[in-house]
């Protein structure tokens, strides 16, 4: 034996997903057996029953002060104790009372139950240093180790190489896994040890050797138990083998009552088949399962939100509170609190929260945390907010959902006030809060408060998925387009995922920088990454300014849009907005239409994108109906860019007096640039000067100081196209009087494939005395051919 058998050594790993705490326990218990040791003639047969009756009525400190009293404990005695400590849920004193029993030695010896039971306290408490001293204890100590023994130490291994929130590592377990050497170095095996194996393979994501493990079990003859089905249909639906699934359900079947009414196997098969995409297969396990538990329900809730399907599980959470024989718990709430919010239907959320008070004495924190995600998801961010004030206690997790409540709903100077409350109430601002803090800095366009965070980034070394994109949109949005830069080349090429060239490319874009921004978006291609809709969304505004729509290639636009299987708000409104930046509005307007007819909730952005193509294409009762079904039907409350597109889309077509009677009915809310200089834009287009000069006066009013003479000068031609002369004159002088500028326009052209740009008077082209030569002859031949036709 000795032969075959090997040492532990030293291992560094981290973590895959494990099954569900419930699932888990129940292996555990078939793992492993802690029956307490055969009853021999003892000396003091009366001790070891006092001990274990005290064990068994939940004492076992009581226990082990007897324990001290005996001169000469025998080894079944110190076996008493351990697993006494180990039924009442106190691993680390059984650890440390084996600590303590071979340190008697050589008075007293270890036997199988001594291992197999200390083992199990290293299983419970994660620790993998004593798990592997107690290995080579066993291996000095044991010559021929039982198979309860052996069970242990797989248990133990595939416990302990698995990380307290249930993930295993990354490392690369074909090269030394000690799960797999103790399975190979066992003589003889039951059904506990094949399903160990079989768990540890779907924890590590080896899913076909799992299924491969299963299938393995069986050419041996070693009858499956219901765990042994627990354990591999989550391996079947990872690697989306529908064939076997239903192959090894209908074993289930044929198994009998004893497999198919296990909860466990229900639950299981459950989200095998939702997860293989088959809904109406697992409905069908689940209305056929005679003895519903809480956590059959909550199982067949959780998927159906899981897979985006809200109205299937609030309706199944509403006939579970029907049930006599259903309990809802706190995971109940928390998925029909996510279908509400899926569903964004505010009455429905008051109706559940008001239940929930009701009905729950003590509501636990993360119940009340996903009440502040429902109503803010449900656009009540009043409501989130009263329901936050009124918890009596707060987690970090409370404050975060605030703060992105808050910034979610463009409300960023009240996100940073709770952020500043938070951190004088004694909580520590993480990785989510300053996520929470980047977007709010973006809205701002603050740089010092976005310098700050990133400082405090620096300071506490705090790394987290995405950092980079949300420093460089941060430093974007904020003009400092430079440091953006330098942190977008700082990162290394691995080390930028997709989500930080979408961030580079629109900062580039909307800095004006769109030369760069194409530049980029090659070199995202010359790196293997596809774009995604977001990376279109970013590099399409850059487009139509560079006279380069074939770099943006709506047809391009489409075949991703068509061949993404799991479309969202963002995927929708980025084509949405492609088709309205091209022209194609009816498009547009179409797959607004169908985006509703999917099931998608269309969001703010999303209404922007629709209603700017309703106002290319003149689209516009269409887009009025729209824009008033906004707030009724949606719950979005309008806002500047909201109102800009509607005045846009009536000015541009003719409707000026009714683009200005809708301004006027706003009141405060209308009282910026880009909502007026629609209008006087829209006054200069049809030619309404008496209006225009009123609205360029309010203009003037909300604009004053500003030094910029863009609306001054559009008042002018106003005047000077309708031959108002003396007027166009004097606001002319009135520009020159104050020093204003007009800021310089720009044009872009593309020749073959290479981008140049230019101002007014522009000598920076390498090429400009022979585009002025040029230009010079064009204008003599045309000043000839003029008078040539007279």
């Amino acid at each position: 034996m000795a032969t075959t058998r090997f040492s532990p050594v030293a291992s560094s790993s981290s973590a895959l997903p494990l099954s569900t705490p419930s699932i888990q326990s129940l292996r555990d218990n078939y793992s492993l057996q802690l029956i307490p040791p055969p009853n021999p003639t003892l000396k003091t047969p009366t001790i070891r029953s006092r001990l274990s009756k005290l064990c068994q009525d939940g004492q076992p400190h009581l226990a082990r002060q007897l324990f001290d009293t005996i001169t000469q404990p025998t080894t079944t005695l110190w076996n008493t104790i351990i697993i006494g400590f180990i039924c009442n849920n106190l691993p680390d004193e059984a650890i440390l009372f084996y600590i303590r029993m071979k340190n008697a030695s050589p008075l007293v010896k270890c036997d199988s139950y001594t291992y197999s039971s200390s083992l199990k306290a290293c299983a419970e408490t994660r620790n993998l240093l004593v798990g592997k001293a107690v290995h080579c204890h066993l291996i000095r100590c044991l010559s021929n180790p039982s198979m309860i023994v052996y069970n242990s130490l797989l248990n133990m291994y595939s416990t302990c190489l698995s990380t307290a929130d249930g993930e295993v590592g990354l490392c690369d377990f074909s090269n030394y896994d000690f799960v797999r050497k103790v399975f190979d170095t066992m003589r003889k095996r039951n059904v506990v040890a094949w399903n160990t194996m079989v768990s540890w393979y779907v924890k590590t994501e080896r899913c076909k050797k799992a299924a491969q493990q299963f299938r393995l079990m069986m050419a041996k003859g070693i009858k499956p138990t219901a765990v042994s089905f627990v354990n591999v249909f989550p391996a079947l639906s990872s690697i989306g083998d529908y064939s076997n699934a239903n192959v090894l359900y209908g074993m289930v079947i044929k198994l009998g009552n004893e497999y198919v009414n296990d909860l466990f196997v229900v639950s299981s098969a459950i989200s095998m088949y939702m997860e293989l995409g088959y809904l109406d297969i697992a409905r069908k396990i689940f209305d056929n399962c005679l003895d519903r538990n809480t956590e059959i329900w909550n199982t067949m809730i959780g998927e159906y939100v899981q897979r985006n399907c809200p109205l299937e599980g609030i309706g199944l959470f509403l006939h579970a509170m029907d049930s006599d024989n259903s309990i809802l718990d706190d995971v109940s709430f928390l998925s029909a609190l996510t279908a509400i919010s899926q569903l964004q239907c505010l009455e429905l959320a008051q109706q559940l929260h008001a239940y929930i008070i009701k009905n729950l004495e003590a509501v636990p924190v993360n119940v009340l945390n996903a009440i502040v995600v429902m109503y803010s998801r449900c656009n009540s961010i009043q409501a989130s907010f009263d329901a936050f004030s009124q918890m009596r206690e707060r987690d970090v997790v409370s404050w975060n959902t605030m703060v992105f409540a808050f910034v979610q709903h463009g409300l960023d100077d009240e996100g940073l006030m709770l952020v500043h409350e938070m951190q004088k109430q004694g909580y520590r601002i993480d990785s989510v809060t300053v996520t929470a803090l980047l977007s709010a800095a973006s809205n701002l366009q603050n740089h010092h408060i976005g310098r700050q965070t990133h400082a405090y980034l620096l300071r506490h070394g705090l790394q987290f998925d995405g950092m980079d994109s949300y420093l460089i949109d941060m430093y974007s949005k904020s003009g400092l387009i430079r440091t953006a830069q330098l942190l977008f080349e700082k990162s290394s090429i691995a080390s930028k995922d997709q989500a930080t060239w979408n961030a580079m490319i629109a900062g580039y874009t909307q800095n004006g920088l769109t030369d760069n921004a194409f530049i980029t978006f090659r070199q995202m291609f010359d790196h293997k990454l596809s774009p995604s809709a977001v990376t279109l969304a970013s590099v399409l505004p850059a487009c139509n300014p560079m006279g380069s729509i074939n770099l943006g290639a709506v047809s391009y636009a489409e075949n991703v849009f068509y061949n993404t299987l799991e479309k969202n708000s963002v995927t929708y409104t980025t084509m949405i907005l492609g088709y309205g930046q091209n022209g194609m509005g009816k498009r547009a307007l179409s797959l607004f239409y169908s985006m509703q007819a999917s099931g998608v909730i269309p969001d703010s952005i999303t209404f922007i994108a629709v209603l700017s193509a309703c106002g290319y294409v003149g689209l516009v009762d269409e887009g009025l109906q729209i824009f008033n079904a906004m707030e009724r039907e949606y719950n979005i409350q309008p806002s500047t860019e909201h109102y800009c597109c509607v005045v846009d889309m009536l000015g541009r077509f003719g409707r000026v007096v009714e683009a200005h009677k809708f301004v006027e009915q706003l009141g405060e809310e209308a009282s910026t640039l880009e909502i007026w200089g629609s209008l006087l834009g829209a006054c200069r287009l049809h030619g309404y000067v008496e209006l225009g000069e009123a609205v360029a006066n309010k203009l003037l009013e909300i604009d004053a100081g500003n030094g910029k003479a863009g609306y001054h000068l559009l008042l002018s031609n106003i005047y000077a196209e309708k031959g108002y002369w003396e007027r166009a004159d004097r606001v002319r002088k009135e520009i020159r009087e104050r020093g204003l500028r007009k800021e310089v326009g720009c044009s872009w052209i593309e020749v073959a494939g290479h981008l140049s740009h230019f101002v007014s008077r522009d000598q920076e082209h390498p090429r400009s005395n022979d585009i002025y030569e040029m230009l010079e002859g064009l204008a003599v031949d045309m000043t000839d051919r003029v008078h040539g036709s007279f």
